[in-house]
């Protein structure tokens, strides 16, 4: 996690604080503000870092195998059960579980996970006996949790569970003395990949980033610079090559024929890019991240919905 800001200062104390421990841990944030890299820090610096560190994006799970894949199942529980199967739970056994977007778990199985997290068994679907499991639970979600709780859509009890220490990770706009350290950070990350560098930014190229409210967050910004690398001429990353959706309004206005020429041309180049790009993370923040929601809200097969999220780089919120 790289950051210099006071705010984020805060977060890594508290991972120092619970890490030690076997504590649950809930994480707040919106997406994109790295609530996985904070679960990943809790849980390589505790007495589990040796032990596996399973992730369960509760966005991607089919509804269907839901249960199957959280509890395990018996050969021959449901058609198309040839052989028993440990469950992601089990998987985690002597090290930590991260359920990202708890909030996406269904009522019934919500109310199965509560139970293992007070007796820490299971039942795996179809077998008459439970298993002990060794298991640290982290949460993450971009959801109000309290809200849900009094719509009915989140189980009290299983709230109460979980919120033993929580860690609100806070959003890039409030914290952007982190960008230009971020920066050099993605810049360095990707540089060998791309080649052509030394890769640098100008003043400019700053003020537009500094200038920017960063809805997506740090995935947001990483996939911005990502881009401008790619874009840029002799390692030089100018305005020219930040786009983001809903700054052109603040970019420089051309002062010459030539420029007004270079920059339609570009506008025209990534117009499409931007549009799509901008559709896909609105459906995504509106379904709240269910690819398979999004995809059906806006009328396309999850499968094409998905391959429009693979081609600009967008990952299901951690």
């Amino acid at each position: 996690i790289v950051s210099v800001s006071k705010a984020m200062q805060n977060v890594f104390s508290l991972i120092n604080k619970v890490a030690p421990t076997s504590s649950t841990v809930l994480i707040f944030g919106e997406s994109g503000t790295g609530k996985e890299l904070v679960a990943r820090a809790i849980h390589y610096n505790s007495p589990r870092r040796d032990g596996p560190f399973v992730v369960v994006d509760c966005t991607s799970l089919p509804k269907d195998l839901m249960e199957s894949e959280l509890f395990g199942h018996k050969k021959g529980a449901f058609t198309g059960a040839i052989e028993d199967k440990k469950g992601l739970i089990e998987e985690a056994n002597g090290g930590t579980l991260f359920l990202d977007e708890i909030g996406e778990l269904p009522l019934e199985l919500q109310g199965k996970l509560l139970r293992v997290l007070q007796t820490r068994e299971l039942r795996p679907v179809g077998d008459q006996k439970t298993r002990q499991v060794d298991v640290r639970f982290i949460a993450a979600t971009n959801r109000d949790l309290e809200e849900m709780v009094r719509e009915g859509r989140f189980r009290e009890d299983l709230y109460w569970r979980l919120n033993i220490f929580p860690v609100k990770v806070p959003p890039l706009r409030q914290r952007k003395e982190d960008i230009p350290v971020l920066v050099q950070h993605f810049i360095d990350k990707y540089s060998e990949d791309i080649g052509g560098g030394p890769y640098k930014l100008t003043t400019e190229a700053m003020k537009v980033l500094m200038a920017h409210n960063w809805p997506g967050n740090v995935r947001e910004l990483e996939n911005t610079i990502h881009r401008a690398m790619l874009l840029s001429s002799n390692g030089l990353i100018t305005e020219k090559e930040i786009h983001l959706a809903g700054i052109d309004g603040q970019r420089k206005i051309p002062k010459t024929l030539e420029e007004l020429k270079e920059a339609k041309r570009a506008l025209k180049k990534l117009a499409e890019e931007e549009l799509e790009r901008a559709f896909v993370m609105q459906a995504l923040e509106e379904a709240g991240w269910n690819v398979t929601r999004a995809a059906e809200n806006v009328g396309m097969q999850r499968t094409n919905f998905h391959a429009l999220m693979r081609k600009y780089g967008i990952k299901r919120k951690r």
